[in-house]
């Protein structure tokens, strides 16, 4: 498995691990080419996103890390990142979000980022589980809701 920046030709890919986290976990959300690109792509706040490509070339994965601006949506600090981890769930416990991860944080020192909030839905177990294992620490429970926070550096 390797990593690398995502870009425009990675759009399909990512589209598709989402419909397939869907369909995994029943959890709706915004799947389509046109979300992924503005949402994680090309996004004027990102850092970086990453996609993980398995030994035949395939999309497997993807994190989005960006800089959090005044008033948004998760309530978190501003200059603070934010992190999304998406994963085909063929692909769980090879060692992806691993992977994943070493970018972003590598790109969270690079833009001087102090923390990193990680937003989980409560009825999310392995999401849980993955942040912890990363190093992120629960700091703030919503209504449903997990934040996890890591610190840079």
């Amino acid at each position: 498995m390797d990593t690398r920046i995502a870009s425009l030709d990675d759009a399909a890919a990512m589209s598709r691990i989402l419909r397939e986290i869907i369909a995994h976990t029943g959890r709706e959300r915004p799947s389509d080419e046109a979300f992924v690109t503005r949402q994680y792509i090309a996004n004027t706040a990102s850092v970086r996103c990453t996609v993980a490509i398995d030994d035949e070339g395939d999309v497997i994965g993807f994190q989005s890390l960006v800089r959090a601006e005044a008033d948004n949506r998760y309530d978190v600090p501003a200059g603070w990142g934010i992190i999304g981890t998406h994963i085909s769930p063929r692909a769980h416990r090879q060692g992806v979000g691993s992977a994943l991860f070493r970018s972003s944080r590598e790109a969270a020192e690079e833009a001087g980022l102090e923390k990193i909030d990680a937003y989980i839905g409560a009825d999310n177990p392995s999401g849980l589980r993955y942040y912890e294992a990363m190093g992120f620490q629960t700091y703030r429970t919503p209504e449903g809701i997990v934040q996890k926070v890591y610190t840079v550096g």
